[in-house]
């Protein structure tokens, strides 16, 4: 009892946790979470802070890449309960995120700044890119993405609902909804200075080269379900449907 008292528990802060470093990391990209955001007054010399910034970016990156492959999954298993595997995983990555933001060092210059009402706009699109990246996380299953399903907090899904593709909803949009919301919450700002031009690019490219191994892995996984599901809906670009015989569908998944 005890045991199932503490893994409920952990996996509750696990939770409450991955809720607010979203709401802190998009307070920080907004430049209103206080003195530490990403645009925040210069506190060391650009090279260092570049490096810093991206190194912290690389920390985040390989702490979520590799704690997702089976090897390390397999040899978690060793040490830490099944039921706990997602939660130890968000607590991970909480805190490389909160470490990212702690530590990010701003940089000085100013890429794009607008205002009026092009700024709001831009704000706009930002609160849709968050409000979509939040929604996608409840449009597949956000209980199991969080972890409070394995740890018990609610039953296991029904067997025919585990490892089933997921084509409706958002996923009849585009197939990757929470990555598309990230990218449009990453770039629509009014006002875009080096650090976030930085955080933007860097983030960009860790999203574009995940969606591309988690693509290889569906078509793996789903074969030609999958190829027929991408034929209709695109990656991340909410576009008309596309077909296999034009010769752009046969470009890269991230699209």
């Amino acid at each position: 009892m005890k045991s199932r008292a503490s893994t409920l528990a952990l996996s509750a802060v696990a939770w409450i946790g991955f809720n607010a470093v979203m709401l802190w990391t998009a307070a920080f990209l907004a430049d209103m979470a206080g003195p530490r955001t990403v645009d925040a007054r210069m506190r060391t010399d650009p090279v260092i802070a570049l490096l810093t910034d991206v190194g912290l970016l690389l920390m985040f990156g390989v702490q979520h890449s590799v704690m997702a492959r089976a090897g390390v999954k397999s040899t978690m298993r060793r040490v830490i309960p099944v039921a706990l595997e997602r939660t130890v995983y968000l607590l991970a990555t909480e805190v490389c995120l909160v470490l990212l933001m702690f530590l990010w060092q701003p940089i000085e210059g100013q890429v794009w700044q607008v205002s009026g009402p092009a700024a709001l706009v831009l704000w706009g699109l930002c609160a849709v890119g968050w409000a979509l990246a939040a929604w996608s996380t409840y449009a597949v299953d956000h209980l199991e993405l969080t972890g409070l399903r394995q740890s018990g907090w609610t039953p296991a899904r029904a067997p025919e609902d585990v490892g089933a593709l997921q084509t409706r909803g958002l996923y009849a949009v585009v197939r990757h909804p929470l990555m598309t919301g990230l990218l449009l919450a990453f770039w629509a700002t009014p006002h875009m200075g080096r650090g976030h031009l930085v955080f933007a690019a860097g983030s960009t490219a860790y999203i574009l080269l995940g969606v591309c191994f988690e693509e290889r892995d569906l078509r793996r996984e789903f074969g030609g379900d999958y190829e027929a599901y991408a034929q209709r809906v695109r990656s991340l670009l909410p576009l008309p449907s596309r077909h296999w015989s034009s010769p752009r569908a046969r470009g890269g998944p991230a699209d």
